[in-house]
């Protein structure tokens, strides 16, 4: 993933959105969820139906396709697709 800054005409929302698009398609297919049951309020164990398999995979696949390490303690931290959300946009701006 290239977390160089935004191109020519690609402002900061811009990249924040297409990182958000990609990372909830990626959850959707890990949990098998449909694509709109990703809200960012959704919780993952209560309402997105993941058991913790489904959320170690996840972590791992997120892990793969934003080239980012998630250590346990701060996976376990992660409640909610926003909680989510907001770690990988923190750590993809550091």
């Amino acid at each position: 993933m290239d977390r160089s800054a935004p191109s020519w005409g690609e402002t900061m929302s811009d990249s924040v959105a297409a990182v958000s698009d990609k990372l909830r398609g990626l959850m959707a297919e890990q949990l098998g969820v449909d694509l709109g049951e990703m809200r960012p309020d959704a919780n993952i164990l209560d309402d997105l139906g993941a058991d913790s398999l489904d959320v170690v995979e996840m972590v791992m696949a997120i892990e793969d396709s934003f080239d980012i390490e998630v250590p346990d303690d701060d996976a376990e931290a992660m409640r909610t697709v926003g909680d989510v959300e907001a770690y990988v946009a923190k750590r993809l701006a550091a």
